[in-house]
Formats: structure tokens, C-alpha cells, sequence
């Protein structure tokens, strides 16, 4: 195949752009001279087929991309995005985006290859009331998943990535940053939820992109703040899903009055919805079950982080292997993509190679991975 210089040169630069990075950043990161970077990024010289691998490697994209004018990275949607939010990004954020995107890339191969079928939800909104599109997608979606009006979902990311959503938790240094959505070209509907935020916050920040993913997937990339600013409908919309799904106005009416809560009764039962105090009194006077009096009292109390239950963060684990697992979750090494990497290594859809970069880390590391995760590197 012959490849266009000057094309593979612009697409170098223009990834090299966006992750903000400079010739001679790339040239360290990757062991290529910064002469020789420069002048393949200028369409004066071809790269080797080692190379073109290496590029794509630190990019975190498909090598294709680089040699081919298919569009099989999520290249475009990332344009829009910085071009929309590029100020709120940092060098580290961009490329822990690359990252996840990667991630994102990786699980849907591998749940194509070794098989696992989603099942995708979707749901068709009638009237122009956005914020009750948000209460009849969240029951219907609740429907879906099996739940009765008595019941409060626990494992959410498995729910959503039972209907084909890539749910990942990585860690943004922007914390005003609560997640993001973005449809990849070839793995389709991603969402990232910032690990840098409380874990009970995770949960609503997850529930909120997988309305956006509902509504608004052919609407672009999409960042949601921690605070919006002014009154943004389809923010409002992707709220209101996500306390309905997490806290249930059905549900809710079947509590003791919460007017007579003390604050360990607050605590009780935030924990028990998995959320936070302030989610749990703006979602009581939603529900008119409280007044803004008592519904502030309520938002005012917080749960005590040493109480708050992350399901991949057992008590099981001891103290190092809990900080270990912490930091693998913080780059988005999530229990269901980890297992599905063995499983592809283990039934030979990856190489042992191939797994160490799925799983961002060296050959040396696999060893100490495996034995956390209770897998085996040995192939009969």
C-alpha cells in the first residue's frame, strides 16, 4: 500500500496538536528522534512500519488511521470537543481521554470477539417537556433492567453496559468536570465519569451521561460541569434521568416521613440509595415529599466517606490491594474491561503483548495484575 506522506504528516500533527504536546515531548515519549518526528510530520519522510506502530501507540489509536483514509479513530469527535471545551482540558486530561477512548475501543473488539452480546435501549420521547422525558426514560429504563417499584439499582455500570454503553471511571485533573459523552466511530456510545469526584457523585455522573447517550447522541461530544451555568434544558433533562433511575419517586414515597429525620437517618439512607445527601433532598422535594426547608436540611448533611460502599472496592481487599486497585481504577482498569481482557488472552483473541497494552501497563506488570484480579497468565 502506498501511503500519502503529506496526509500521514497532517493527521502526526494534528494528534500532536490536540493532546498539546511538542516535537520534542513526542520524540521523548516515544524514543524517535525529534529530527526525524518533525520531518515525518512534514510529509518529507516515511515512517517504518515500527514506527507508524509507535506513533499509534502513544496516540492511543487505531494504526490504520495513520495509513489508510478510513476514518477508524474517534479523531473528528475530539475536534469538536476541544474546539467546544479545549480551555478545561489539560495536557494530562487530554491524553487520559485518548486513553479512555482507547479503552472504549478495545472492550467493544473484545466483547465482538469472544461474543458478549448487549442489548441496546432505546427510548422515543412524545411532547416538548424535556425534564418529564427525563422521568419516563429513567422508569422505562428501570423497566428494562428488571427492576420492581420497590427495588434501587445497585451495580449501575453493569446495567449500562448491558445496553452496549462503555462506562469508564478515570481520573480528570479538572474537577469541575463531571464526566463526558462521546460517540466513538467504531465503539459507538462512550462515557467517562471523572474518578476524581466523591463515589456516590460517580453514580449520578454516570446515570447523567447515559441519559445524554439516550437523547442526545447525535447531537456531538458533550462535557457535563459539576455546576452548569444558566438553565440548560438537556442538563436538566439528563438530571432529572439520573435521580429518577438512582432515586426512584415510587420508592421514595414508600419511606418513614422524612421530615422527622435526624442526620444518622439521612446517612442511613443515602447510603442505601448509594447517593449523596444533596441528591437525596433535591430528589424528596421533587417528589414533593418535603418542603425547601426540610430539603435543604437533608442536602446539608454528608455521608461519612469511610461509610460510603464502592462495588469494586471490596472490604475483602486488603490495604494494599485496595490503594493498588484505587490507582488502576483512576486510569479507567475497570473489573468487567480487566476480565475481558484475560478472557480474550486466555481464549486467544490477543497475545500476551496485545494484553499489556490493553491493560496500559509493561509485560513485567502482568504478573502482579493477574494476581490481583484472581486470573491466570498460563494458557493450556
Amino acid at each position: 500500500m502506498t501511503i500519502n506522506l503529506q496526509t500521514l504528516g497532517t493527521k502526526l500533527s494534528k494528534y500532536r496538536n490536540q493532546v498539546t504536546q511538542t516535537v520534542e515531548e513526542v520524540a521523548k515519549a516515544t524514543g524517535i528522534e525529534s529530527s526525524r518526528v518533525r520531518s515525518i510530520e512534514d510529509g518529507l519522510q516515511e515512517p517504518t512500519g515500527d514506527e507508524i506502530l509507535i506513533f499509534a501507540d502513544h496516540y492511543r489509536c487505531d494504526f490504520k488511521f495513520f495509513i489508510s483514509d478510513e476514518q477508524s479513530t474517534p479523531f473528528e469527535q475530539t475536534e469538536i470537543l476541544y474546539r467546544a471545551h479545549g480551555l478545561d482540558f489539560s495536557k494530562e486530561d487530554r491524553v487520559a481521554i485518548q486513553e479512555f477512548l482507547y479503552l472504549c475501543d478495545t472492550e467493544e473488539f473484545l466483547m465482538q470477539e469472544l461474543g458478549r452480546r448487549t442489548q441496546p435501549f432505546s427510548f422515543q420521547p412524545t411532547g416538548t417537556y424535556l425534564k418529564g422525558h427525563g422521568e419516563a426514560a429513567a422508569a422505562a429504563f428501570r423497566t428494562a433492567m428488571g427492576h420492581n417499584d420497590r427495588q434501587v439499582p445497585r451495580d449501575i455500570y453493569e446495567e449500562f453496559r448491558s445496553v452496549g454503553v462503555h462506562v469508564f471511571r478515570r481520573k480528570l485533573g479538572n474537577s469541575a468536570i463531571s464526566g463526558l459523552f462521546i460517540t466513538h466511530p467504531t465503539a459507538g456510545k462512550c462515557a467517562l465519569v471523572n474518578y476524581s469526584e466523591d463515589i456516590y457523585r460517580q453514580r449520578f455522573s454516570a446515570a447523567h451521561e447515559i441519559a445524554h447517550s439516550i437523547f442526545d447522541s447525535a447531537s456531538g461530544p458533550s462535557v457535563t460541569y459539576f455546576q452548569t451555568q444558566g438553565l440548560d434544558m438537556l442538563e436538566v433533562r439528563a438530571n432529572r434521568f439520573a435521580s429518577c433511575y438512582l432515586l426512584p419517586p415510587e420508592v421514595l414515597r414508600r419511606l418513614p416521613e422524612p421530615t422527622a429525620w435526624s442526620e444518622a437517618d439521612v446517612q442511613r439512607w443515602a447510603n442505601e440509595f448509594r447517593v449523596s445527601c444533596d441528591a437525596l433532598g433535591i430528589a424528596l422535594k421533587e417528589a414533593n415529599l418535603v418542603d425547601t426547608s426540610s430539603s435543604n436540611r437533608i442536602r446539608g448533611y454528608r455521608v461519612p466517606r469511610e461509610s460510603k460502599l464502592d462495588p469494586e472496592l471490596p472490604s475483602s481487599l486488603n490495604e494494599a490491594q485496595r490503594k493498588r486497585k484505587a490507582a488502576l481504577l483512576e486510569r479507567g482498569l475497570s473489573d468487567h474491561y480487566v476480565g475481558l481482557c484475560f478472557d480474550g488472552y486466555k481464549q486467544g483473541v490477543i497475545s500476551l503483548g496485545r494484553l499489556a497494552e490493553a491493560l496500559l501497563c509493561s509485560r513485567g506488570e502482568l504478573s502482579e495484575l493477574s494476581k490481583l484480579y484472581g486470573r491466570s497468565l498460563y494458557v493450556n
